[in-house]
């Protein structure tokens, strides 16, 4: 969606948000705060999206309070914005018309490990990284890595995925059930916990995606798995962009079972060497990790190696060293960093698709040679194990014709994407920004999404304007 359309959006009438404030004051105290700095600090998002500010910020501590706030709000017509740690990339968390930005981060408990079913409960304000530090000594871990040190809560919201998406899933397949504080203040749990249900409607895959429109999610009992015995990274170079995405397909067809599988174009590649002084070719890179058995790991990497070579990449160079792989997936988890030092000054616009594995090539080689067009300066990078890959545009956001260039070649992706039977986004979300393709992706289902949303949430309080235009 063009941001000219996207600031042109009416604010409705303000007295509902005037006669709330100080009652939620008198029921909240001091974790209701009102100060500009932190009011715009949690409209912040990581996009050329504009700040649009709340009214008022509440830090709530618990379930009952979350309850309590929505009830209020429900009463006065006051929207609610749930707000994770921000990190998220098509305005989720801006405040288009206003009202209470609710942050979860206190609700940061972790309320049960259940070890022996490979299961556990937190609450939403847990994030990834501090979930896997309490679980180390278990033996276990939890995969979803969007690369961010998000929260649980916005990883369900969003439907996060990452880096590990290909072998171990994404929220969607991890959520076991969850519960949630719907618009009228009722509690909702969606599932027990155990593995498989068939107890009717789907309401945990509801909700999972659902980006703060329909619920506020107040915890989430997730899957575990083990720590693998063999774990193996390393990095493939190759030739071009298409030789790279033509090994991916091949490795995904034979079936060996990566772990992770990124892409990093010829510019990714030099962003990444510079910013995080990695000793690697200046030529397009497969970064790949293994998982298993010292024998089975053995094995793929040969049979990765193989394949890599008939594309005419390589050598594959693996290690098992901790420091070594930690270095490599820091590299890549800071490249929307090592991009932005490409272009001093400039703002990254980072936008994602996702196409069947068997278009990938097809769709990134169209891709860069638009990209080479526009004369935009533009890295690829990509969780192309899955088909889901990523632009990161270098614009001055202060120039009107920079941002209509790049919005004229995001919508190119995007029906690029489509006519390619993919989706507009395969883990960053539609937010704000993404709300008119989603309409062209799936115009008939976008109508049952708006019957939904005017059954569960009829006053539209909860995150008013994502999603639906």
């Amino acid at each position: 969606m063009a941001l000219k359309d996207i600031l042109s959006e009416a604010r409705p009438a303000r007295e509902g948000i005037a006669r709330a404030l100080p009652i939620l004051k008198q029921r909240f105290g001091d974790r209701l705060v009102t100060g500009e700095d932190v009011r715009r600090a949690h409209a912040h998002s990581t996009s050329y999206i504009p700040n649009q500010m709340p009214d008022a910020v509440l830090f709530a501590g618990s379930e009952d309070e979350v309850r309590d706030l929505v009830l209020i709000a429900g009463e006065h017509g006051v929207p609610i914005i749930p707000f994770g740690t921000g990190s998220s990339l098509e305005g989720h968390v801006n405040a288009p018309q206003g009202g209470v930005c609710l942050d979860l981060s206190q609700m940061d408990k972790i309320l049960a490990v259940h070890a022996e079913d490979l299961d556990c409960t937190v609450e939403p304000g847990v994030t990834r990284e501090a979930l896997n530090n309490a679980l180390r000594d278990t033996g276990l871990f939890f995969p979803i890595d969007p690369g961010a040190n998000a929260s649980i809560g916005g990883m369900a919201a969003t439907r996060a995925s990452g880096t590990n998406a290909v072998r171990y899933g994404t929220m969607k397949d991890n959520v076991i059930g969850l519960t949630a504080v719907m618009a009228d203040g009722r509690i909702v749990r969606t599932a027990r916990r155990a593995k498989k249900t068939s107890a009717g409607y789907d309401l945990t895959r509801l909700l999972v995606g659902s980006e703060g429109t329909l619920g506020i999610i107040t915890s989430i009992n997730l899957k575990l798995y083990g720590i693998p015995e063999t774990i193996l990274s390393g990095v493939c170079p190759f030739p071009s962009v298409k030789s790279a995405c033509d090994a991916v397909i091949q490795t995904i067809q034979t079936g060996i079972p990566v772990a992770r599988i990124e892409l990093l174009d010829e510019v990714a590649v030099k962003a990444a060497i510079g910013y995080s002084q990695l000793d690697l070719p200046a030529s397009p890179c497969l970064f790949i990790e293994l998982h298993g058995s010292p024998t089975g790991v053995a094995e793929q990497s040969e049979l990765f190696s193989a394949i890599a070579e008939e594309h005419g990449g390589g050598p594959f160079a693996g290690s098992t060293r901790t420091e070594e792989r930690a270095k490599l997936w820091k590299a890549r988890h800071n490249f929307l960093w090592a991009a932005m030092a490409l272009r001093p000054g400039a703002q990254s616009i980072s936008t994602d698709v996702c196409v069947p594995v068997s278009r990938l090539a097809d769709c990134i080689e169209e891709t860069r040679l638009d990209i080479e067009a526009t004369g935009l300066l533009a890295p690829i990078v990509g969780h192309v194990g899955d088909g889901n890959f990523h632009v990161s545009m270098l614009l001055d956001a202060s120039d009107p014709a920079e941002i209509d260039k790049a919005e004229a070649f995001i919508a190119r992706l995007n029906d690029r994407a489509l006519a390619m039977d993919g989706t507009c986004t395969g883990e960053h979300g539609i937010g704000q920004g993404k709300r008119g393709f989603l309409a062209r992706e799936l115009p008939e289902a976008l109508e049952v999404m708006r019957a939904i949303k005017a059954t569960l949430d009829p006053k539209n309080i909860l995150n008013p304007g994502k999603i639906f235009l």
